[in-house]
């Protein structure tokens, strides 16, 4: 497939924030949000596309990501959120089709999982902090705007002559819906598979009565009652959800320093080894007092050491998935007071229930989860200076191997905490001590009932660590590692750590996430959809797309 210079460039920035929002409008009054998409067609992320019919790209999600996290840590007063579109009779026309064409596969790979990372953050905003959300569908809705749709609690569309639900990816393009919206439908929002299988290979989609027989929809209502209809619902929905508070905190600008090879923040520092394809992530452990009351914790605002370093890592990790496509391995190394980041646990722990201590630590789940998730091998480096404690220690947990050097004129620990128990649970469902232990049922629970310090030796017997290594061995023993990690093929690496990080059982982000990495890794590189007589690289041209119907 072609592409463009213009494709390869880096993303400068994650960052935004609704005053240089170009394609939402958010508006609050009171316990209801609105959130309007209004996509300039001029206005796309990157040149040689225009965005026609509300349709979206990167950057009109990182603006919807920003928003949702805006809305939970800036506006805990609202708890219900309507999405609708500002476009006459069309919601929204999915992804741009024509940015999907000038793509490379792993820009298209990589803007997938980001744009279903943020329609799972929206069902965590539901059911983590009781902000519900209403797609308010106020015309066509396809592809990747059904599935955001998808990803909210409800669903009311408009009834008229010409306004349908459609995932047309398969009849049209030759691909699946790259954002989950299969799987939602089956196991979100129970469709009957006979029904979504017809639903799915019908181009033109379902309209009005139809789409709520079959459970596409929740709600139908006529035009000319149609507004009046989503604000009464939504006012329903906010009076269902409880109040958490008045009074939000702001989510002010990160510091950020970028070079060629290093991205440095306050908390975090990355750094690239392009000769040897690996980079480091480092992050710091708070240095100083750290507020412990809900007033303290609150004045301190997205400055508090846990939020801070956690948006500052979710950050970094987006760096590295857009911009350094052949950096394959990660180097996670921590620093600073073990102390201190227990004493911060504990923090978190002992105010449990309030909203923004409980919003950070799930800001800290869901950053985890964007780890966990990334295609990058990752090795934690458990060293002299470091300070893999707690929450800290689920980077080590989180890495597909991790290296303890034993050396008794430079003592190393690693220590357990409460946090360790449940509170950054993966994608699944499980914490990662559950999946490290999950042939040994009661282990987990027995670490955390102690929750102490480990030194090599007993970190090695309780089986914290992958490998404990002397002085003498260390050095070799880690260098012979990552040579060899480095010589393996990047795509079998990527299915195999995808297969082996989630064993147990499968929910549907988790299902979700893994047919991501299988099938579109899969077929965005077929011929039948990328071919030069593919249907994504004919769409919306007058030939039709050649297949070859052998199926593998």
């Amino acid at each position: 497939m072609a592409t463009t210079a213009k494709q390869d460039q880096p993303v400068e920035t994650f960052e935004t924030d609704p005053d240089r929002y170009v394609h939402w409008k958010l508006a609050v009054n009171g316990a209801i949000a609105r959130l309007t998409m209004d996509i300039q067609e001029d206005s796309p992320f990157r040149p040689g596309y225009e965005l026609k019919l509300n349709s979206y790209d990167l950057g009109v999600d990182i603006e919807l990501h920003d928003a949702v996290n805006r809305l939970r840590f800036e506006h805990p007063e609202v708890r219900c959120v309507v999405v609708t579109g500002a476009k006459d009779r069309v919601f929204c026309s999915g992804a741009n089709i024509h940015m999907l064409g000038m793509s490379t596969h792993g820009f298209k790979v990589n803007f997938c999982k980001f744009t279903n990372e943020t329609r799972v953050g929206i069902e965590a905003s539901s059911a983590e902090s009781g902000q519900r959300y209403l797609a308010a569908l106020n015309g066509a809705c396809a592809g990747g705007g059904y599935e955001l749709a998808l990803a909210c609690d409800e669903i009311m569309l408009v009834e008229d002559s010409n306004s349908t639900v459609s995932l047309p990816e398969v009849p049209l393009l030759g691909v699946l819906p790259g954002t989950g919206g299969l799987t939602r439908l089956v196991d979100k929002r129970k469709v009957r598979r006979d029904l979504a299988d017809l639903f799915c290979t019908t181009a033109e989609g379902v309209k009005g009565k139809r789409a709520k027989r079959w459970n596409l929809v929740d709600h139908v209502v006529s035009r000319s009652r149609f507004e009046e209809a989503y604000m009464k619902r939504a006012a329903e929905l906010a009076a269902a959800s409880p109040a958490r508070a008045t009074e939000g905190v702001e989510l002010t600008p990160l510091r950020k320093s970028v070079e060629e090879d290093r991205v440095e923040y306050s908390s975090v520092v990355l750094t690239i080894d392009r000769n040897n394809r690996r980079g480091t992530l480092l992050v710091k452990a708070p240095e100083g007092d750290q507020p412990d009351s809900p007033e303290a914790i609150r004045a301190e605002g997205a400055g508090w050491w846990p939020l801070r370093a956690f948006r500052e890592l979710d950050d970094a990790l987006l760096h590295l998935r857009f911009n350094e496509p052949e950096i394959g391995m990660i180097l996670l190394r921590t620093e600073g007071d073990a102390g201190a980041v227990l004493a911060v646990d504990e923090t978190l722990k002992t105010n449990t229930g309030d909203w923004f201590v409980d919003e950070v630590r799930m800001f800290i789940g869901r950053t985890l989860r964007r780890l966990d998730l990334t295609a990058r091998s990752f090795y934690a480096l458990i060293e002299p200076g470091s300070c893999f404690a707690g929450t800290l220690f689920e980077l080590a947990l989180s890495a597909d191997r991790s290296y303890m050097l034993d050396d008794p004129d430079r003592p190393v620990e690693l220590a357990v905490s409460a946090m360790n128990g449940g509170a950054y649970r993966m994608s699944h469902g499980l914490s990662r001590l559950e999946v490290r232990f999950l042939g040994e049922p009661g282990k987990a629970e027995e670490i955390l009932e102690e929750a102490k310090a480990y030194d090599p030796q007993d970190a090695e017997e309780a089986g914290l660590v992958t490998v404990v290594a002397d002085d003498i061995d260390y050095e070799d023993e880690v260098r012979v590692a990552i040579e060899e990690r480095a010589s393996l093929s990047p795509d079998s690496l990527t299915g195999m750590e995808a297969s082996l990080r989630f064993p147990g059982p499968e929910n549907c982000d988790s299902k979700i996430f893994a047919r991501l990495t299988a099938w579109q890794n899969w077929i965005f590189q077929r011929p039948n959809a990328v071919g030069e007589r593919g249907a994504l690289t004919l769409y919306g041209q007058p030939e039709r797309p050649s297949f070859d119907y052998r199926r593998t």
